[in-house]
């Protein structure tokens, strides 16, 4: 069983090419214009297909990415992860609002999360609770994907299906198969 894909897209996908604060778009584009779509390379769609995992949409963007997304990207419609209503419990903690919500669609299955929010306490919640490997990817939100972030999920992808006893590499969070990722922020 290939080891499933979570995709944020804006950040990943779509850059915001500039630091946070994130640029505001007013005034609001006309209700047919789509700018912020401008940003998104369909190269984006052949790669992430090519990395031999199951994608899947992880974003608010939900079911409107497979309308407005999947086809600039030559991608099939994709499964979309439902977002549960958010867990007090999990903001304390320091834990971002998909981490848990993620290790329970991947249901024990391993998973790569590519995001520009995840930060060190999402990869210790997941070290702690995930039982499969998982690789939880900072992308950075000012360029989005690139060669780095394709280069640390091929590699990712290629130690696992090495299978067990194949050292991990660079990059590894302590904790059962969670790897912190190429570049990652790990406070």
């Amino acid at each position: 069983m290939r080891p499933l894909l979570f995709l944020d897209v804006d950040g990943p996908l779509i850059p915001f090419g500039a630091p946070a604060p994130y640029p505001s778009y007013a005034p609001a584009p006309p209700p047919d214009a789509r700018p912020l779509l401008s940003p998104l390379a369909p190269a984006h769609g052949p790669r992430l297909a090519a990395l031999g995992c199951e994608l899947v949409w992880a974003t608010t963007w939900g079911h409107d990415a497979n309308e407005l997304l999947a086809p600039r990207l030559g991608l099939r419609p994709l499964p979309v992860v439902d977002w549960p209503d958010d867990d007090p419990a999990d903001a304390a903690a320091g834990l971002h609002w998909k981490t848990r919500a993620l290790s329970v669609w991947a249901g024990g299955r391993p998973y790569v999360w590519l995001d520009d929010e995840i930060t060190g306490p999402d990869r210790a919640w997941t070290a702690a609770h995930h039982p499969a490997p998982a690789l939880l990817h900072r992308v950075d939100p000012r360029t989005g994907l690139g060669e780095g972030d394709y280069a640390a999920v091929a590699a990712w992808v290629a130690r696992l299906a090495a299978g067990p006893g194949v050292p991990a590499g660079p990059g590894t969070a302590a904790g059962p198969g969670v790897a912190a990722g190429a570049g990652a922020d790990l406070s």
